[in-house]
């Protein structure tokens, strides 16, 4: 296997030579049958699979059980534990607040930690 030194340069040079409207032009099918001939290419979540790998992830990342999680940002750990697992998906402002959590763990709590 090669190593590719991924510079700057080299991104926008595989940017300008892509050919945007070809893609654009794709179908959901065609974008399914391409990745599934690619063998590098990896699996496309569905939405679902998204949102439980965004809860499971931003969880992860903070060091926090699930008990911890729900209590610090006020979630109900059955609903997290039903995202994490993909038997139920946020609705889109969950998701977004999982998204804020994500990028601003401390400002939320403190801000929680207030009300």
């Amino acid at each position: 296997m090669a190593i590719v030194n991924v510079t700057p340069e080299l991104v926008a040079e595989v940017l300008a030579s892509t050919d945007w409207q070809a893609v654009d032009a794709q179908s959901d099918d065609d974008i399914s049958r391409n990745v599934a001939q690619d063998p590098d290419a990896p699996a496309i979540l569905t939405d679902g699979e998204t949102a439980a790998a965004i809860a499971r992830t931003v969880r992860k990342r903070l060091g926090l059980s699930q008990a911890e999680f729900a209590a610090r940002f006020h979630v109900p750990v059955g609903t997290l534990r039903d995202w994490e697992q993909n038997r139920r998906q946020p609705d889109a402002p969950a998701l977004a607040y999982l998204r804020v959590i994500a990028r601003e763990p401390d400002i939320v709590a403190r801000a929680l930690a207030v009300a």
